[in-house]
């Protein structure tokens, strides 16, 4: 599983983040706790392979929105309040 985080510009509300979110999913239907932060300037999602960062680009730029860069890393989840189980 991988977690991606997208550098946005020109979100300014909770309806931008909404805007962003709904651009996300629809662009990367297997995209999963898809949130954003106007505040942050920036998407979170995970997907089980590494996100293509031509199709977010399209996906944010289509929505009205700055495209500024995207990373994707390894993510592993945690076990009950972040301990890992043996």
């Amino acid at each position: 599983m991988y977690r991606t985080t997208a550098k946005i510009t020109g979100m300014a509300c909770g309806m931008c983040e909404a805007h962003i979110n709904d651009a996300i999913r629809k662009a990367l239907p297997e995209a999963k706790k898809v949130s954003s932060s106007h505040a942050r300037g920036e998407a979170v999602f995970l997907t089980d392979d590494a996100a293509d960062a031509e199709v977010l680009r399209r996906a944010v730029t289509g929505a009205g929105y700055t495209f500024v860069s995207c990373e994707s890393e390894p993510y592993e989840k945690k076990g009950l309040f972040g301990r890992r189980r043996p």
